[in-house]
């Protein structure tokens, strides 16, 4: 087993990453900016460095400052956790340069799975199904572009290659919008992402969004641990999850989730690992890969009884997967409540200190938090400060439980979305299950 890990992140993953840590007896290292001193791993890890200002690009995007830190402390590892370096290709490379262990996938796979042109490629060779599409980046050639829509179908998307986090993308529904909306989309990914690549596919006008977790071991295992439903959003932004999906069937899901393994050994994977889809009228298409642990992973925990970070760990210590397919049992239901330092209505940060906490409890309540009584959440990262997950024999009882959970939960100080997570649980479409990824928009009057 690894000895010392670096957690080279802030905030609920970072504890939640610590506490994996523990469980397998390896030592931590928190990094932290100046603004992140009082953070709950902070205090409870092994040992500390301070790596900078409160800005992420002067601390949590500074690959040198983290890269030191390791060789400092004579940490083995690096745990990217989630955003900031977690899907840089670079920081992968470096580390592994600087005789670390990254602990997720090699650069080269992070490579091509984040730019989306390379992965549909990647993702058609397995098998995997995709949206029709361009089958490729878009050119200067307008009327090969035309061509490319009528055979397609409109409305078509406009996506960038290197995109993510809902910008680069474009929808167009007729021939005299494409041209420019190809141009401004362009524009758009080398502003935001410094790559101009941009590619087409089909628009669909009301999927789900049905993810798929991998784990594979790089040493030719991988295994899936079923889907989640994370099709509650808000300008592309997940805002409640959950697993399994409603309405997938056991034959659907291995279906899936057979394609996503295959994959995974085709591209030599290595790590955890979710493969996203569309999912409409029957048919799934895929997306994109996050070649990291989700935020929403708890869900699959709790419905599967696996750690996920413990996996990371031990993939990563060169250990093949202890798990065969077969160990895989989806039992019950789990649903997953993003809690954000934000105003409900207007969805403005409310960053500040916390006067009171309360963490809700009970039986099937799991609390993923760094927060607590004095805690001031700072303004410069992500607004997310916990994640209410709760678990139930079935889906109506992790409804109940949830709801019930939102009650007990006291956060005061500073604004929450609590109320808006109330709103959605007593939403009688949203109880029914299988809502489309544009319905909490058009709840909201947002569309």
């Amino acid at each position: 087993m690894l000895d010392k890990v670096v957690i080279a992140n802030r905030g609920e993953i970072a504890l939640r990453i610590l506490r994996a840590c523990k469980e397998l007896g390896i030592k931590t290292v928190a990094v932290h900016s100046t603004a992140d001193r009082d953070l709950k791993h902070v205090l409870l890890a092994d040992e500390t460095i301070c790596i900078g200002k409160p800005s992420a690009l002067e601390s949590y995007l500074d690959i040198p400052r983290i890269i030191a830190a390791a060789e400092v402390t004579d940490a083995v590892a690096i745990h990217p956790g989630y955003g900031f370096l977690a899907e840089n290709a670079d920081f992968a490379d470096q580390v592994e340069q600087s005789g670390f262990i990254f602990i997720g996938p090699t650069g080269d796979t992070i490579r091509i799975m984040g730019d989306k042109v390379e992965a549909i490629k990647a993702m058609r060779k397995a098998g995997v199904p995709c949206v029709p599409g361009s089958d490729g980046p878009l050119t200067d050639d307008n009327e090969r572009n035309l061509q490319i829509a009528k055979r397609i179908g409109y409305p078509v998307i406009i996506k960038a290659a290197g995109g993510g986090g809902g910008r680069g993308m474009r929808v167009v529904r007729d021939d005299e919008e494409l041209i420019d909306s190809i141009a401004l989309t362009q524009s758009e990914a080398q502003q935001f992402f410094g790559n101009p690549v941009v590619y087409m596919e089909k628009f669909l006008e009301n999927p789900r969004h049905i993810e798929v977790q991998v784990l594979a071991d790089g040493q030719g295992n991988a295994i899936h641990l079923g889907e989640r439903d994370c099709s509650m959003q808000r300008r592309h932004q997940k805002v409640v999850e959950e697993a399994p999906a409603p309405g997938i069937t056991e034959e659907m899901r291995k279906f899936i989730g057979e394609r996503c393994t295959r994959a995974c050994i085709d591209i030599n994977y290595r790590g955890a690992g979710t493969f996203e889809f569309l999912y409409e009228n029957g048919e799934f298409y895929f997306i994109e890969m996050n070649t990291r642990i989700q935020v929403e992973h708890p869900v699959t925990e709790m419905v599967t009884g696996v750690d996920l970070i413990k996996e990371q760990l031990k993939i990563a210590a060169g250990q093949p997967l202890s798990l065969t397919q077969d160990d895989i049992v989806i039992r019950g239901h789990a649903i997953e409540c993003r809690i954000n330092a934000e105003d409900p209505v207007s969805f403005i940060p409310s960053p500040g200190k916390i006067t009171r906490f309360h963490p809700a409890g009970g039986l099937g309540v799991r609390w993923d938090s760094h927060i607590y009584a004095d805690y001031s959440v700072p303004p410069y990262y992500d607004s997310m400060i916990g994640k209410l997950i709760t678990y139930g024999e079935n889906r109506d009882i992790a409804i109940v439980r949830a709801r019930i959970a939102l009650d007990e939960l006291v956060i005061d100080g500073i604004k929450t979305n609590i109320p808006l997570h109330k709103e959605i649980l007593a939403d009688e479409n949203f109880q029914n299950g299988g809502t489309n990824i544009h319905y909490l928009e058009k709840k909201l009057g947002l569309q």
